[in-house]
């Protein structure tokens, strides 16, 4: 392939794999991702057939990471975190500590080192955005208030996520095998990294809030004046992709959180809906295009070679994260209807595992396989959790129905 076309082929290919596999997912009732992942394999070098440019499919994904997070950011809503505080806060901190620590004792089994088992268990413990909003939307429970509970507890998993972005890579030295085992010299110097880290971060949160907050709406309102659409939609992918790129390089932080804020900021703003609305059909073609980067470095023959640990990884996912989920959904003395609700919805990992485990193999601390084995399991739990959700909702139907009968 010549260096001039490389971009437009792999683009182009790319999209039409993608076009291909969504159409097939979406005709047999699974969520378009599912596709996009097994068009990304279709054109990866793992399979036979065309092969995209794997130097030039990462930035492409990088882009869609920052439209990703730039969407959750516009989506983030203080207020229905607040709703379902009491549920949501507690819930989800345990579920994803318990979720992480079982990644960490498999790993551990396997052979990996901590700083592995503790990426790979945070990548098995969050569940997919995408794939939770489209599953509660397509069943009209998204407004109801076990809704509200499974948004507000995927919004504290996304923060976890996003607090992880920003410190893994200030610690990744300490976590990694080389490192020593331990000490007060070592401890000083993973809480001087974290200090460090945090410390950018709550300089430009300050920035974004005190400055951001004012200049980015008021800029918007004025390009919205102009009457054209096409500047008002340029105004606010600019505004996503520069601020990612600022934290990148003017604090050292990641694209993802920078974007991440960017959509807050702008969620704020009057026009924070015609925002989200004109720069929707640009976040479903990144997506698709991350989604399909993804499938390309996936090798799908483990599912041959590692069968058992493949069958481990979704047990994690769809049992161990289900179960625990809705132990605590009852243990909160909410009912069993919402406990079932909440334990299917997080049945499944998506992007900011995809996230994750990119992060951790840029950072040396996860092995070839263990991304193999995460891509594994997103792909089959995604697969598989419209049909945990339609035995979840008959049995939370029937439960009703039940307890409707009783009083």
């Amino acid at each position: 392939m010549h260096n001039e076309i490389a971009l437009l082929s792999t683009i182009a290919v790319g999209l039409v794999f993608a076009l291909a596999g969504g159409y097939i997912a979406v005709r047999i009732n699974l969520p378009p991702l599912v596709g996009y992942l097994l068009a990304g394999i279709a054109v990866g070098p793992f399979t036979p057939g065309f092969v995209a440019d794997r130097h030039l499919a990462p930035q492409l994904a990088e882009i869609g990471v920052i439209l990703l997070m730039f969407g959750v950011g516009m989506h983030f809503s203080l207020r229905e975190l607040w709703e379902s505080r009491w549920v949501a806060l507690p819930g989800a901190i345990v579920q994803v500590t318990l979720a992480t620590l079982l990644g960490v004792g498999v790993s551990h089994l396997w052979g990996w080192s901590f700083g592995t088992g503790i990426i790979f268990g945070l990548a098995l413990s969050v569940a997919s955005t995408v794939v939770l909003l489209r599953a509660l939307e397509s069943r009209n429970v998204l407004a109801t208030p076990d809704g509200r509970i499974a948004v507000g507890w995927l919004i504290v998993e996304d923060l976890i996520t996003v607090v992880a972005l920003v410190l893994l890579p200030s610690v990744a030295a300490k976590l990694g095998p080389q490192s020593s085992a331990g000490g007060a010299a070592a401890a000083a110097s993973i809480w001087s990294s974290v200090g460090l880290t945090l410390g950018k971060v709550g300089l430009f949160v300050a920035l974004m809030l005190l400055l951001g907050a004012r200049l980015f709406p008021w800029l918007l309102s004025q390009v919205e004046r102009t009457g054209s659409r096409e500047l008002f939609t340029v105004a606010v992918a600019a505004l996503a992709l520069g601020l990612a790129y600022g934290a990148a390089q003017l604090f050292g932080l990641s694209f993802a959180l920078g974007a991440f804020f960017a959509g807050i900021v702008i969620h704020q703003s009057d026009v924070s809906h015609r925002a989200a609305a004109d720069l929707q059909p640009l976040q479903d073609l990144f997506a698709a295009l991350f989604f399909v980067s993804v499938g390309m470095l996936f090798d799908p023959g483990i599912l041959l070679e590692e069968p058992v640990r493949v069958l481990a990884v979704l047990a994690i996912i769809m049992i161990g994260k289900s179960v625990v989920a809705f132990a605590i959904v009852l243990a909160l003395r909410r009912g069993f209807g919402t406990a079932l609700l909440v334990s299917a919805a997080l049945a499944q990992i998506g992007e900011f595992s995809f996230i994750l485990a990119g992060l951790g193999m840029s950072l040396q601390l996860l092995p070839k396989n263990a991304q193999d084995l995460i891509l594994a399991g997103a792909l089959l739990s995604i697969a598989l959790n419209p049909l945990m959700f339609h035995c979840v909702m008959r049995l939370r139907a029937r439960s009703l129905l039940t307890a409707a009968t009783q009083t």
